[in-house]
């Protein structure tokens, strides 16, 4: 039987979930779980000429780089497409210091892609997966909160994190910590080596700098639902009458039928909210969330497509048809 992905990233689920929105922790699972996506596959999406932003950004002294510093334009028939990554520029920043960040790889790798279901599947949340390269003794993101409980695994060489506090309460935003606002007290910190694993608490601020060698690691953000998504989810709900959606019917041409429509609406909703718990509101919403992921790839094969395709008929056309084509 396969390990559940939770076990092999933080040893024992069981015990992890007591540090669950709780505190931040380091694991070092016996049998830990190799990343998904590895140097070997960067180097791989970078030479293959087409991996373009916004998929990947640069980053250096607490700024997101403009894409003309890490990309360049192609010449594509009559277009001239741009943002596609300069691999030469790319190693120029980061031998600058410069740290690389790579956004949703389940979206195009399908190793990836796997993983995640699998861990959404056993979290019940939706999963994104980014990946940060930063050179020895340089710093990464600014200080900053994520709107997403972080699973960090570290692939090559090290990196130290120092964790601050979360937020006191429902008012706060994702993104940087500003110098102007109350500055959160540290709480831990630790220097993450391959192999080891770093849970961050959602809304907990952090940062990292690059220590031995070039640091790479995986980050899966397990995102948590909101107030939009629970808005969203009760008004799906409260007209969806059973696997139909009222949105899908007729349009009513007269005042009679439109309000005749309004009713039915609204009878609708009555119903439907009248057996609604909070419960089932928020596991709703979340379910939303997890169909929106990636879907496993279909398995088609353009290879096996030919292969199976029949042999053309011959066609019956002699040396002397009259028509002068390529080659004659």
């Amino acid at each position: 039987m396969t390990a559940r992905i939770l076990d092999q990233l933080v040893g024992d689920a069981d015990s992890f979930w007591s540090y669950w929105r709780n505190r931040p922790a380091c694991f070092t699972p016996g049998d830990g779980l190799s990343s998904p996506f590895t140097l070997t596959d960067l180097d791989a999406a970078l030479a293959s000429g087409l991996f373009r932003e916004p998929y990947i950004e640069m980053w250096r002294d607490g700024r997101r780089l403009p894409v003309r510093d890490f990309a360049s334009s192609r010449s594509v028939g009559l277009e001239t497409p741009g943002g596609f990554a300069d691999e030469a520029r790319i190693h120029a920043l980061l031998d600058d210091g410069a740290t690389m960040l790579l956004r949703c790889i389940d979206q195009w790798h399908g190793p990836t892609r796997d993983m995640l279901r699998s861990l959404a599947g056993e979290l019940g949340r939706a999963v994104e997966a980014f990946y940060f390269v930063t050179p020895a003794g340089q710093p990464g993101l600014p200080l900053h909160r994520d709107d997403a409980d972080v699973l960090v695994l570290q692939v090559a060489g090290s990196k130290s994190w120092n964790i601050h506090e979360g937020p006191a309460g429902a008012s706060w935003r994702a993104g940087r910590v500003t110098a102007d606002e109350p500055q959160p007290a540290e709480l831990f910190r630790t220097v993450l080596q391959p192999g080891q694993v770093l849970y961050i608490p959602r809304g907990f601020a952090h940062c990292a700098t690059g220590q031995d060698g070039l640091s790479a690691h995986l980050s899966l953000t397990v995102r948590e639902i909101g107030v939009p998504d629970l808005s969203a989810s009760l008004q799906e709900y409260a007209l969806t009458d059973g696997d139909a959606g009222i949105d899908s019917g007729p349009l009513p041409l007269s005042d009679d039928a439109i309000t005749a429509a309004a009713k039915t609406l609204l009878e609708t909703a009555h119903r439907q909210l009248a057996a609604l718990t909070p419960d089932a509101l928020v596991a709703h919403a979340r379910q939303r969330r997890l169909a929106r992921m990636p879907q496993p790839s279909p398995g088609l094969s353009l290879a096996d497509l030919a292969s199976s395709w029949p042999a053309a008929a011959p066609s019956g056309h002699d040396e002397h048809d009259g028509h002068d084509g390529p080659g004659r």
